[in-house]
């Protein structure tokens, strides 16, 4: 007989490992324990040599389903001939380690007990199991037990202990386990602030089917739903949440209905029905049975399938799609305090679908695109956070990324794990930056890390970079906005570097006091060469040239033509009243600092080609140029590259002058939407292949907000495949800004 202490590190508490192991050692007829404590799991088995190898082989090839085992360390002991296999109490003491598990979809299991009258739990809201249900949104600490979580107000009744304590069941030790008579329960609300009879979701239905706009309070926060073929309903929902054109995100019932709004390949399939149930976006298909309001002028639909018994229940009582957006009015965070909600959303919504389990973390949807077969991140949030990124260099030293202004994140890191925040949103108001603050605390707390380095961006002026100057104690460093870029892509494929870095945003701040955003660098971890750019042009009115892109054609369209500009373009027409002076403030340079911004490029193209002169939310002219491509057409418009000395340049003014006589010539706007990305593809392909005479790299990554544009990247990197090189793009985190705090602290660490 030999015994054998056992310690397994990863994902392995609230995923039903403790029971899983209990199950396997009785089977294999061990004796010995298993539990919990703040590093992960142990155990001591005990039993004839050959079956407790085969337990240790079983714990990696048998782990449940949403277990993530990273590490499992093995040491000998005495054997001591005790009898039986428990399951003890959790360990508390010592240094914080264990990792905590996303939510997750409710599981096949779960959806027949919710749908079986037979069971106790028919119909019931808040069903789960240890496969699925809520984690990360109603975790306050670990070990990961029931005290630990927002479901420690509610003793669990008699059959719930019977379950949680019973080995055979599958809801033995699942901590969120509760029902109809422990409750949480389910309860609509009018506008009144009046309990409504009946039904909860049969009523709720009946008030989305009438039209109403209902708050619906889900895993991470509340959201804003309204019947998606009522274009009555959809209008009203944007106009009171002052959302002018973003499109809204689309409930199906099912894969069937996901189909029937959009093509839905074996990729998309994949993520849409998987565990982490993300927002996915498909190409819509003609016919899509949504108003016009859903997603104005969009090509595509953000399309979602059920992930929690609720969400099953009005799906299947609702019987069509229906709109489900963010429980805010634009530009602040999601609503997650039930007070809060009803202040915050009573003048949007009709009612709330409410209910009594406290959210301790705010967590909106995750948004996916497909690339290449595989998921390329647009908004990382629920079902993957606080999921860890592994480093390939463990860090000295805990670092703190505190990220850019935009699309903001945090990302705390010690030894090999990174753990990068969920999406908090913009840092432009006293609610999203309380929400970073709370955000980056309770990470602290969860994972026990006490940060040493904080790294930040060089900006001066974003509340994120004096967040940092602000604090106490700790070592600062400023890591450059583009260079963060590219070394959150090296971190997200797992490699150091060095590579021909290619980062293509809207702005970051250069170290040569220009607005930097259309860069070739060659870069590894702690060090980066700016080695070319696209050519700068003023940015006319500063951050007014973001929101209408038309103040960029003019800037390009001087730099092209100088006070030549040819007649008879409709962007000038359109904008004549203050054309003029747009121009001469960007020649003066009174708050128009250089940019080399691809973004801005991108911008200056959409307004030239009629798309949109005016932008109502970050990057939506960029989005519908993309969307306005012919997709068969191959002719590419021709850009020349200046300087050979230092950094080289590229001239974005050709591509102007391209789009200029095609636009003259009648040429569509289709082609010439083609036609420019294209040419930007060539850009690079060309860029790529002067940096890799000079360095003898081979290997290109591409990040930056500019490659969440799938027809940019299906198109740039089997060129440069084609051309010998290896590319690297993102598929754990997003390319946009939300990569930033994971690309600084991996530039942190390196140091």
């Amino acid at each position: 007989m030999v015994r054998r202490r056992v310690r397994v590190e990863g994902i392995v508490q609230g995923v039903g490992f403790r029971p899983f192991v209990h199950s396997l050692g009785t089977r294999l007829g061990l004796s010995g324990l298993v539990g919990n404590d703040a590093a992960g799991a142990f155990a001591e088995v005990e039993g004839p040599p050959e079956a407790v190898d085969r337990f240790l082989r079983g714990l990696e090839a048998e782990a449940p389903p949403l277990a993530v085992i990273e590490r499992v360390t093995v040491v000998a002991l005495e054997p001591t001939g005790e009898g039986g296999f428990v399951i003890v109490e959790s360990d508390h003491a010592g240094a914080r380690r264990a990792l905590i598990s996303p939510d997750t979809a409710t599981c096949d299991d779960c959806l027949h007990d919710l749908f079986d009258p037979a069971d106790r739990r028919y119909r019931y809201p808040f069903t789960n199991c240890t496969n699925c249900g809520p984690r990360f949104t109603i975790i306050r600490g670990v070990p990961y037990d029931r005290p630990m979580t927002t479901m420690a107000g509610f003793p669990m009744c008699a059959a719930c202990a019977g379950e949680y304590h019973d080995p055979s069941d599958r809801r033995f030790h699942a901590q969120p386990v509760c029902c109809p008579a422990c409750g949480p329960h389910l309860r609509l609300i009018d506008a009144r602030g009046t309990e409504v009879d009946g039904d909860p979701v049969e009523r709720t239905a009946s008030l989305l089917r009438d039209g109403a706009v209902v708050a619906i309070k889900g895993l991470g926060g509340y959201h804003l739903a309204a019947l998606a073929a009522n274009e009555a309903a959809c209008a009203a929902l944007r106009s009171r949440k002052h959302r002018e054109d973003k499109p809204f995100a689309v409930m199906a019932v099912d894969e069937g209905a996901a189909r029937a709004l959009g093509d839905v390949a074996r990729e998309e399939e994949r993520s849409l029905t998987g565990p982490r149930r993300p927002i996915v976006l498909l190409r819509r298909r003609p016919g899509a049975g949504v108003a016009p309001s859903v997603a104005p002028g969009n090509r595509f639909l953000g399309v979602m399938l059920p992930y929690t018994p609720l969400h099953h229940l009005l799906a299947r009582e609702l019987g069509s799609p229906f709109v489900l957006t963010s429980g805010n009015v634009s530009d602040e965070p999601i609503a997650y305090l039930d007070d809060d909600a009803f202040e915050r959303l009573g003048g949007i919504a009709d009612a709330f679908l409410t209910n009594d389990r406290p959210i301790h973390v705010r967590t909106d949807d995750s948004v996916v695109r497909i690339h290449r077969g595989r998921e390329l991140p647009v908004r990382r949030s629920r079902g993957y956070v606080p999921h860890p990124i592994a480093l390939s260099r463990s860090v000295d030293h805990a670092v703190l990324g505190v990220g850019a202004e935009l699309k903001s994140t945090f990302c705390l890191a010690r030894g090999s794990h990174a753990f990068v925040s969920h999406h908090i949103g913009d840092l432009e108001n006293y609610e999203t930056l309380r929400s970073f603050t709370e955000g980056i605390a309770h990470f602290r707390r969860l994972f026990d890390v006490e940060p040493e380095l904080v790294a930040h961006d060089l900006h001066p002026e974003y509340l994120s970079t004096k967040f940092a100057m602000d604090l106490g104690g700790v070592e600062l460093v400023g890591v450059q906005h583009h260079h963060a870029h590219v070394a959150s892509c090296l971190a997200d494929n797992g490699e150091e570097g060095p590579v021909i870095g290619v980062a293509f945003d809207g702005l970051g701040f250069g170290t040569d006091g220009t607005v930097w955003g259309g860069e070739f660098l060659v870069a590894d971890l702690g060090s980066f060469e700016r080695r070319g750019h696209l050519a700068t042009v003023p940015l006319p009115g500063g951050a007014a040239a973001i929101r209408e892109p038309w103040r960029m054609a003019a800037a390009y369209l001087d730099a092209a033509y100088g006070g030549d500009v040819p007649e008879g373009l409709d962007v000038v027409r359109r904008n004549a009243d203050r054309w003029p002076d747009v121009v001469e403030v960007g020649r003066a340079g009174v708050n128009s600092p250089p940019t080399s911004s691809a973004g801005r490029l991108f911008d200056a193209v959409a307004a030239i080609a009629g798309v949109r002169d005016v932008v109502n939310y970050e990057g939506q002219a960029a989005i519908e140029l993309e969307q306005r491509a012919e997709p068969d057409e191959r002719a590419a418009y021709e850009v020349g590259i200046d300087g050979s000395d230092g950094a080289f340049r590229v001239r974005g003014i050709d591509l102007i002058r391209a789009v200029v006589d095609d636009l003259r010539s009648s040429v569509p706007v289709e082609v010439v939407s083609a036609r420019f990305h294209n040419g930007v593809v060539g850009i690079v392909l060309a860029a790529a292949e002067r940096l890799r005479d000079e360095t003898g790299l081979d290997t290109v990554a591409l990040s930056g907000g500019v490659f969440q544009n799938v027809l940019l990247l299906d198109r740039l990197v089997p060129r440069l495949e084609r051309g010998g090189f290896r590319v690297l793009t993102h598929a754990r985190v997003p390319p946009n800004d939300a990569g930033i705090s994971l690309g600084q602290v991996a530039v942190a660490g390196s140091r």
